[in-house]
């Protein structure tokens, strides 16, 4: 299959952006990849837009009004199969702070339920975003959830997740988190620092320990200080570190965005952190397990105390959906196709990225 394009970004090293470029597939695999006019007549010739990678997201708690660390199998189906439309091609569904057994249930009910997945973005695993937080850098995560990773608790949840579970943020000065982050990459998990007031010294020790990521880079952790580096100047200049950054421009200002980018080339990913209420028309939604209440606004869902407010119109009544995590609530209406950012890798995927609403704010 050939198609033509009037833009092209290939995302090689050097390439830029092709105008217009062209795009040859077969049997399911790239194969070619050009600027100008195609070497033949093009089976799809696009009139409008950008052709861009298939994008992959490695912070999804949620879209189109499922939460999912709490719903069924048809959830993740709807989910993974209306990413496309965002331009993702492939996500980690992300579960917040609970209780280590709440996790542990998730973990071993998603197992079963990513089965159901089979169109639209792949699911690569699961990543847990908590419950071994700073409790002093929490967000929108329960403080009396957080608790330190105990080798109980991180053997429970890896015995749970199995294969399944990809990545773990964790904060890195927690008592007993070193040993934690040699468990969990011993196991082949990818640890990421998050929700942290570490240091930058503790954040040095996390990555000799294992540590290869920090979560949504500025938010909810120590940030840069000419004396005190934080977590924010550790992962900027340590090459063993990569990022995940929020580029709503809410959460992180275009400014703080180019420092990132010119200081880490090549070792930052965009997230979305996508929550329940990504997608959804503006109004009021209560958050899965998180202390939240959002305020009307325009681009990203803001926080308060219990829900998420969508931007820019009224709210939406809920349905509680049961599956992974039972007992945590999510929330449904009438989706938004639009959808913010994700991060780039190769896959292919036509479409524009753009800010979207629901996605929380930390």
């Amino acid at each position: 299959m050939l198609i033509a394009a009037p833009r092209l970004v290939p995302a090689l090293p050097g390439t830029g952006v092709l105008e217009p470029g062209y795009l040859a597939v077969h049997g399911g695999v790239i194969t070619g990849v050009g600027e100008g006019a195609p070497p033949g007549p093009p089976d799809l010739v696009l009139d409008a837009g950008v052709l861009v990678p298939g994008l992959v997201d490695l912070q999804v708690n949620g879209y189109y009004g499922i939460d999912l660390a709490d719903c069924d199998a048809d959830g993740w189906a709807s989910v993974a199969r209306r990413l496309p439309e965002t331009g993702t091609t492939a996500f980690l569904p992300t579960f917040i702070t609970a209780p280590v057994a709440t996790l542990a249930t998730a973990l071993r009910s998603a197992a079963e339920v990513a089965k159901a997945v089979t169109a639209g973005a792949r699911v690569l695993g699961v990543h847990l975003e908590g419950p071994f937080l700073s409790p002093a850098r929490a967000g929108a995560h329960r403080r009396d959830w957080i608790v330190p990773p105990s080798p109980g608790a991180v053997t429970e949840l890896l015995d749970a997740g199995g294969e399944l579970l990809r990545l773990v943020t964790l904060a890195p000065e927690a008592d007993g988190a070193l040993a934690a982050v040699a468990a969990l990459t011993a196991a082949g998990v990818v640890v990421s620092v998050g929700h942290s007031d570490a240091t930058a010294a503790e954040v040095a020790a996390a990555a000799a320990a294992g540590a290869r990521m920090v979560t949504h880079l500025f938010n909810a952790q120590r940030g840069l200080h000419h004396r005190e580096p934080g977590v924010v100047g550790q992962a900027l200049t340590d090459h063993r570190l990569a990022s995940g950054l929020i580029v709503d421009l809410s959460h992180v200002s275009p400014a703080a965005c180019a420092i990132a980018f010119a200081a880490a080339p090549g070792r930052v990913c965009l997230v979305t952190d996508a929550a329940a209420c990504a997608g959804m028309p503006p109004g009021h939604y209560r958050p899965a397990g998180g202390a939240a209440v959002g305020r009307r606004c325009a681009g990203a869902a803001r926080r308060d105390a219990g829900r998420f407010r969508a931007p820019d119109g009224p709210g939406r009544g809920q349905r509680r959906r049961r599956g992974p995590g039972a007992g945590r609530g999510g929330s449904r209406g009438h989706p938004d196709p639009r959808g913010p950012h994700r991060a780039a890798r190769p896959g292919t995927a036509g479409g524009r990225g753009g800010r979207g609403p629901g996605l929380a704010r930390r």
